[in-house]
This record gives structure tokens, sequence and C-alpha cells, in this order.
């Protein structure tokens, strides 16, 4: 499982890009590989939570976002092993 953080680099970039980050999010989760994507606060960027990928596939499709490749944010990417987690997201652990 991967926490990824997408730090804003040069915010004043993003509006151009910000049709095709969404289209980029939306074939994450078309993917199966996104579980939540949401803001960090106050207003510093976003983050995702991924699974059912590499990391070299995670770095591969963060380099495929709009947003990476033109500077808009610096990404970085933590990787979690699962340890004790709700029922809930057991799917987790596999």
């Amino acid at each position: 499982m991967f926490v990824i953080t997408l730090r804003f680099a040069d915010k004043t970039r993003a509006g151009p890009l910000m049709e095709s980050h969404n289209a980029w999010i939306s074939r994450g989760f078309g993917d199966g590989v996104f579980l939540l994507v949401g803001s960090l606060q106050p207003a510093a960027g976003g983050a995702i939570l991924a699974h059912n990928a590499s990391r070299a596939e995670i770095e591969t499709r963060l380099q495929e976002d709009p947003f990476v490749a033109e500077g808009v944010v610096q990404a970085e990417i933590l990787e979690v092993t699962p340890g004790r987690l709700d029922e809930r997201l057991a799917f987790l652990k596999a």
C-alpha cells in the first residue's frame, strides 16, 4: 500500500493542467489502484492512497500525471505495510 503526497511546487501553473490531472486521477480509480484522493490542507497539494501496484508501477504512474510531469507538484511515495487495521480494510493486507 502507498501513501503519496503531491505538494505544490508551482501552483500558478495548475489551472491549465487541471482537466488532464483529473483525467489521470480517474484512470487511477478505473484501474483499481487509487482508493482515496484528497487535498492536503491548507491548499498545500494532494494525497493519494494506492494499492494493487508495485512501487515501480506507482512511480511510472506518477510520471504520467501532468502535474508531476510539468513541475506543478513534487511527489513523495511512502510505502506502508499494514500491520493492524480495521476489518473493513482487510483487503489491504493481501
